[in-house]
């Protein structure tokens, strides 16, 4: 953002203009303003950098780490592996067990997406002390170890404060908080009867974050968990105060994200987008969803990518993407798959809806594909190719009829129009 604002084109500015097809000095000035974020640690030396901002194409987030129940750091990257090769943008490691230092400066050293994490939950870990026993000064070393690791953004949840707590305390939501960060803070701030460090010392963790290149992404410890919270005033007060804290980050040229809500109605999306853009300034707003009903355990890849889609078509530039082991558990590798790819289909149909460059060009080559019965064409085109092959060569058409499908064989209406047109005849039986 400094640079931006100097006129400068960084090496990292100019790969994103160059991905992104845009003019650089027009991306220059939506840096310059944080309309644009370019999460790029100086210590991340393997990053393929990528702009997150709703002119560019919509980025998608893998979250992924060990838990006290899975523990195995070999599968967490087989997941990243899995990831990346499926167009992930970001990684998050949400670990919550065991030593995560190694695990975080390894993703950083060979990962080239860019590496997200949430410091709060790292705290209990790195100090090996219960909650209640640190000291705000501690949760500050701990944002400090990550930007000296390396990871290029944080999630902090600022934004909650003694006065959420006694609004929470005495309101009525049926879900509470739900973030698993904006609980522990919560939960902090309850035992020790203390401010949200991470509001109280907010300057003290720009000028790190300054420092190390590293952006701030500002956690909704209060978005809603159900549908019947969605938008209301514990949500839209946070905000209120995540834009504010958008501000004073970008006076000290700390780049921005903002975390958006997890459950919506689909009618209220929109309105939450135009609100945050409002409130926040246009800063990048990051959503995990939306999830747009509560009753889809093992489908909620579905009910999120819905939400996602319309969330990105309406502003947000970040989709975090949710697995089908969303509420249920810890995902595995198949789960992250599904979850990955959900998740492309809503940004990939957000940006051709926003009417970006180039976003649609891909169909175009698929239904010329399409058209020619050309079937290695369309794999090439396929967000999915592995899985597409599969399905085809799992169901084969007769000999006869090759070109087709198992699901028209000689019906095929493809095939009909084009020896149609073409003056053949078209034999059925």
């Amino acid at each position: 953002m400094d640079a931006a604002r100097k006129g400068v084109t960084t090496p990292q500015l100019a790969e994103v203009a160059a991905k992104e097809k845009i003019d650089i000095d027009e991306l220059r000035a939506l840096v310059a303003s944080g309309k644009v974020c370019i999460p790029a640690n100086k210590r991340h030396a393997c990053l393929s950098a990528e702009g997150i901002g709703s002119a560019l194409r919509t980025k998608i987030n893998v979250n992924l780490g060990v838990s006290r129940d899975c523990r195995d750091y070999d599968v967490e990257m087989e997941k990243v592996k899995s990831a990346i090769e499926l167009g992930a943008d970001a990684i998050m490691d949400l670990s919550s067990h065991g030593d995560t230092g190694p695990f975080r400066r390894k993703l950083v050293a060979e990962c080239p997406a860019m590496i997200g994490t949430v410091p709060v939950y790292d705290s209990v870990i790195h100090y090996r002390r219960d909650l209640g026993t640190l000291s705000a000064r501690d949760f500050i070393d701990v944002v400090r170890l990550h930007a000296e690791d390396g990871v290029d953004f944080v999630t902090l949840h600022c934004g909650i404060t003694r006065k959420t707590v006694e609004r929470i305390r005495a309101g009525d939501r049926k879900m509470n908080i739900v973030s698993r960060g904006g609980s522990l803070v919560f939960a902090w701030m309850s035992m020790t009867g203390q401010e949200n460090p991470f509001f109280e010392h907010y300057d003290e963790i720009l000028d790190i974050c300054a420092e190390h290149d590293v952006t701030v992404s500002l956690g909704d410890a209060c978005r809603p968990g159900c549908l019947a919270d969605a938008t209301d005033g514990v949500q839209i007060e946070e905000l209120v105060r995540l834009g504010e804290l958008t501000r004073r980050a970008w006076a000290r040229g700390v780049q921005v994200m903002v975390e958006g809500p997890g459950h919506v109605p689909l009618d209220q999306i929109a309105a939450n987008m135009k609100v945050q853009q409002t409130i926040c300034g246009g800063a990048p707003f990051y959503v995990l969803g939306p999830l747009v009903t509560d009753i889809a355990p093992g489908y909620d890849h579905i009910t999120a990518a819905i939400g996602g889609a319309v969330a990105a078509m309406s502003g947000a530039a970040f989709l975090c993407y949710v697995t089908p082991a969303e509420h249920l558990a810890l995902p595995n590798v198949d789960d992250v798959r599904q979850g990955i790819i959900a998740s492309r289909i809503a940004a990939h149909a957000a940006d051709i809806a926003k009417g970006l460059p180039g976003a649609r060009d891909r169909d175009d080559r698929m239904a010329a594909a399409r058209r020619a019965l050309d079937w290695e064409a369309q794999f090439a085109e396929a967000l999915d190719p592995k899985t597409a092959r599969a399905i085809r060569d799992s169901r084969k058409p007769e000999s006869d009829h090759s070109d087709t499908c198992s699901m028209c064989g000689k019906f095929c209406a493809v095939r009909s129009m084009n020896k149609a047109l073409a003056g053949e005849t078209i034999d059925i039986l």
